[in-house]
C-alpha cells in the first residue's frame, strides 16, 4: 500500500506569486496561521520510522485517521517495531472507522492475503469497491480486475474500463495500461488506437514497464503515432536495463539491423544472450551470432555476464 496519498500534493499547487499591485491588498488581510506540521509522515518518509510511532500515536489519540493509517502502516510492514498484523488491521479498522480510503484499501489487501485473519475474498471485494467509491485510484483499478477476470462478480468488460478510467486519470499507471489495452481490443469500449496509443504513452511515462515495451513498439513501427525508430530504440534500451526480456530482445535486434542506433555487434549479441537466460529466445539472432567471429561472442559473453551478475547482486534477500 502506498502513503502518497496521505498528504495530497494537489492541494498545495495553486499557490503562486502575488502581482505587486496586489501588495496593499494583502497587507489588509488577516494572516491565517500555518497548518501544522505532519511531523509522522514526515518521519515516516524520511525513514524515522520510531520517531513517526512515537508522532502517528500521539496524532491518533485525537482521532486522526491519517494517523491511523500510518500505524497500521508501520506494524504491517514491521518499520520502528515489530511487525503485527493484528494490531495493523486493527488501527487500519480504527481508521476506516473514520473513512479513510488507504485503510479501507490496506484492509482490502489483507481480505484477499490472509493477513491477521483467513483470506476472504469477497470481504476484500466489498472493501475495494468502499475505496473506489472514495476516489482510491489503486482499489478502482484492482477492482477492475476483478471484474475484467470475472472474480467475484460476474464479468463485466464495460465496469472494468469504467473503473480503470477512473484510476487512470488519477495518474495510476497500471491502469492506464489495462484501460490502453480494452481501448486497443475493443473489450469494454469502443476500439480506439489513437487512445489506446495516448494512454499507452502516458503510461509509459510514468514507468510501467509493459507499456514502455507496446509504446516503443508502436513508435518503432508507426501504430497510432509518429514513426520515430530513434525515440523506439531509447525507450527499449530503458525498459531493457529494468529487466525487460521483450524489450533486450527487440534491443538487441536493433543493435544487430542498425536501426535507431547504431549497429554493434557486441552489444547485440550481449542483449540477445541476457534475454535468452530469460526465456526470450531468438532463432534470427541465433543465427546472426553464429556469423560473428568468436572475438564479438566471447567480449558478448562477458558484458552479458558482467550485467546479469550486477542484477543479481542488487536484487534483496
Amino acid at each position: 500500500m502506498t502513503m502518497a496519498a496521505r498528504n495530497n500534493p494537489l492541494a498545495r499547487w495553486s499557490l503562486g506569486c502575488c502581482m505587486p499591485a496586489m501588495a496593499l491588498l494583502l497587507l489588509a488581510v488577516p494572516a491565517q496561521a500555518a497548518p501544522p506540521v505532519d511531523l509522522a509522515f514526515g518521519a515516516y518518509q524520511r525513514g524515522f520510522y520510531l520517531t513517526a510511532l512515537n508522532e502517528a500515536t500521539k496524532q491518533a489519540q485525537k482521532n486522526d485517521p491519517a494517523a491511523m493509517t500510518l500505524l497500521g502502516e508501520l506494524y504491517a510492514d514491521g518499520l520502528g517495531v515489530g511487525r503485527d498484523d493484528a494490531k495493523a488491521a486493527q488501527w487500519y479498522k480504527l481508521a476506516a472507522g473514520h473513512n479513510d480510503r488507504d485503510a479501507i484499501f490496506a484492509l482490502a489487501m489483507f481480505q484477499f492475503e490472509g493477513r491477521a485473519g483467513p483470506r476472504n475474498p469477497a470481504e476484500g471485494a466489498r472493501l475495494l469497491a468502499e475505496a473506489a467509491k472514495l476516489g482510491h485510484p489503486a482499489a478502482s483499478y484492482d477492482l477492475g480486475l476483478l471484474y475484467l477476470q470475472g472474480q467475484q462478480f460476474k464479468q463485466d468488460f464495460r465496469h472494468a474500463a469504467a473503473l480503470f478510467a477512473s484510476a487512470a486519470t488519477a495518474g495510476n499507471p497500471e491502469a492506464q495500461y489495462a484501460l490502453a489495452t480494452m481501448y486497443k481490443e475493443g473489450r469494454g469500449v469502443p476500439k480506439d488506437l489513437g487512445k489506446a496509443t495516448q494512454l499507452m504513452s502516458e503510461a509509459s511515462i510514468a514507468g510501467n514497464i509493459d507499456a514502455m515495451v507496446e509504446y516503443a513498439i508502436a513508435e518503432f513501427n508507426g501504430d497510432g503515432t509518429n514513426k520515430d525508430e530513434s525515440a523506439a530504440a531509447q525507450l527499449f534500451l530503458a525498459a531493457a536495463r529494468r529487466g525487460s526480456p521483450i524489450a533486450q530482445n527487440r534491443l538487441a535486434r536493433i543493435l544487430m539491423a542498425g536501426r535507431g542506433l547504431p549497429a554493434d555487434p557486441v552489444q547485440a549479441l550481449r542483449w540477445h544472450i541476457v534475454a535468452k537466460k530469460a526465456g526470450a529466445g531468438d532463432a534470427v539472432l541465433d543465427a546472426f551470432a553464429a556469423k560473428q567471429p568468436q572475438s564479438v561472442r566471447d567480449d558478448a559473453e562477458k558484458a552479458a555476464k558482467k550485467w546479469m551478475s550486477t542484477v543479481v547482486a542488487l536484487v534483496p534477500n
